[in-house]
């Protein structure tokens, strides 16, 4: 387990760009706005250096906020806004079952090995609560934009891609239930959340509910 950790965590370092992604705030609005009602315990996967979370806890000042990262040069750097630090993987999370009212995962998924994404989705119904809601975002294979001058979702730290069906189906598959596609990505500004081609928005946003 130390070996794969330490694999993931020198390859998320390669990646600077997430820690300054212009978008990342937005990303946690959009989330914000699909919290299940009471909400209170949220645990933000793949939290890098907190600024998704720091706009959550703006937004409602009652959340509990986790962050869970492998990289624990970023988990020093949490704000405040955090109630708690958790170093580790999404495949083995050193948490309670029944631990949490929501999880984000902003642009994560894409960045594990094939073999640890379903364990990751198992990992995430555990530790939520009864009617707790798992939300994520994720690049969108069928981006236009790709398609049109070559683009792929695979790079420095990207290991995986998603397509949204087959996510879905996946989601289900291990519990999930009432899981909704939506845009997400800078084209959402523009376009909201709801524009029936997704294929237009360079991610999207899928959530589920363990209902």
């Amino acid at each position: 387990m130390q070996e794969i950790q330490q694999k993931y965590e020198s390859q998320n370092q390669l990646q600077t760009f997430s820690e300054d992604d212009p978008f990342t705030v937005e990303r946690y609005e959009q989330f914000c706005r699909f919290f299940p009602q009471n909400v209170r315990r949220v645990l933000d996967v793949g939290c890098n250096t907190g600024r998704g979370g720091e706009r959550l806890k703006t937004l409602n000042p009652t959340l509990e906020i986790f962050g869970l990262d492998c990289v624990q040069n970023r988990l020093n750097a949490l704000p405040d806004a955090y109630t708690g630090k958790i170093y580790g993987l999404s495949n083995d999370i050193p948490q309670e079952d029944e631990s949490f009212d929501a999880i984000v995962a902003g642009e994560f998924l894409e960045h594990l090995y094939p073999s640890d994404v379903d364990r990751t989705l198992c990992e995430f119904q555990r530790i939520l609560k009864i009617k707790g809601r798992l939300l994520l975002t994720t690049p969108h294979p069928h981006y236009l934009k790709n398609k049109l001058t070559g683009g792929t979702v695979y790079g420095v730290s990207h290991l995986t891609q998603h397509f949204p069906q087959i996510l879905k189906l996946r989601l289900q598959m291990h519990g999930f239930s009432r899981v909704q596609i939506l845009g997400s990505g800078k084209l959402s500004r523009y376009l909201g959340y709801y524009f029936p081609l997704k294929f237009v928005y360079g991610s999207y946003l899928i959530f589920g509910d363990k209902y």
